[in-house]
């Protein structure tokens, strides 16, 4: 429920529903305006009614949160949330650009990657060092030592690291050495490793899952913010449907649904969502104009010889070109990009 207190309403009073709230065993939110102040209350709205606020004279209406994803929902928190990656800002007027290889793989080869993508103006780095792949046989990452190169190339170049995080038992060996914590589609609906990633502190990225809905996605992220956690920055990758010309169906119907729905921000990942290299560019700028507040870009250095998903990803050059291309698209959407 939301609660909506009198402009007369003070601190004091606020505090002492919330006190209410909380001794029926709900969870209260203090959510103070500039003109009046708002209070939330999660949990089953039955014991709620007991306290009949309706009849408090501060209280001025009371209305209930319609939607199975309260904490994350515009009906709770109006407002853009705005959640930092290391010193790098996602959800407000700067556009944000994270890119690099799909798995870390060697020290020369991230190191490599990453001065690319620094000089072409990427404001974040990513890269693998433990991925789950459909085929047993694949590519599996470096796990820890692929962590300390990631840092390493991380730190040479000044840029933020996010880095993908398969299990709830490596949360606490992946925590220390990336700036975000991703989790990838096959996860989305790991609820075990959600509630972990709401127990650390860490901005998390959280991939759509192949064959997710939006809410189904919504609701993977309600995970992670009801468990404390409120930086969660949501990530449309593409889904999987019956077209077969590209990896998957890249939804940006997603982009203006979720900006709507949710105040948490959203980027676009447009190697995942299409698979192909040609398409990448396009989709993009296509994620640009449509309301993301940034993208998830894969990046190699030399993509003809990279252990996992060359095909999708960018050579340096085209990245570089991209960075420029990407500018009219942002400025259009009344946004910036800085590189």
């Amino acid at each position: 429920m939301i609660i909506i207190l009198k402009p007369i309403a003070t601190k004091k009073d606020a505090d002492e529903i919330i006190a209410q709230i909380e001794g029926l065993g709900l969870k209260p939110l203090y959510m103070p305006g500039v003109e009046r102040t708002v209070l939330g209350a999660i949990g089953d709205e039955r014991v709620l009614a007991g306290l009949h606020l309706e009849s408090h004279p501060l209280v001025e209406r009371i209305t209930p949160i319609l939607t199975p994803y309260k904490m994350v929902s515009r009906d709770i928190h109006p407002e853009n949330t705005v959640v930092d990656i290391g010193n790098v800002p996602v959800g407000g007027k700067p556009f944000v650009v994270i890119a690099g290889p799909c798995a870390v793989e060697t020290r020369e080869q991230m190191i490599a990657t990453a001065l690319a993508v620094k000089e072409a103006g990427a404001h974040c780095l990513r890269g693998g060092a433990f991925k789950p792949r459909s085929s047993p046989y694949s590519f599996q990452g470096l796990g820890v030592k692929g962590l300390r190169i990631l840092k390493e190339a991380g730190q040479k170049t000044g840029l933020s690291v996010t880095t993908e995080v398969v299990e709830a038992g490596d949360v606490p060996i992946v925590e220390p050495y990336a700036d975000a914590l991703q989790v990838g589609a096959r996860n989305m609906q790991n609820f075990r490793l959600l509630t972990k990633l709401g127990q650390c502190r860490k901005p998390v990225i959280l991939k759509r899952g192949m064959a997710a809905t939006v809410e189904d996605l919504l609701l993977a992220a309600e995970y992670i913010v009801a468990e404390g956690n409120p930086n969660v920055i949501l990530c449309e990758r593409g889904i999987r449907t019956f077209e077969t010309a590209t990896r998957n169906t890249l939804d940006l119907n997603a982009i203006p649904f979720l900006k709507q729905k949710s105040h948490l921000p959203v980027i676009v990942d447009p190697s995942h969502g299409t698979g192909i290299r040609d398409y990448v560019a396009p989709m993009a700028k296509a994620a640009a104009a449509c309301g993301a507040d940034g993208l998830l870009i894969e990046v190699h250095i030399n993509p003809k010889e990279a252990l996992s998903d060359g095909q999708q990803s960018l050579y340096p050059e085209q990245f570089s070109r991209l960075m420029k291309e990407l500018k009219p698209f942002v400025k259009a959407a009344g946004r910036e990009l800085t590189t």
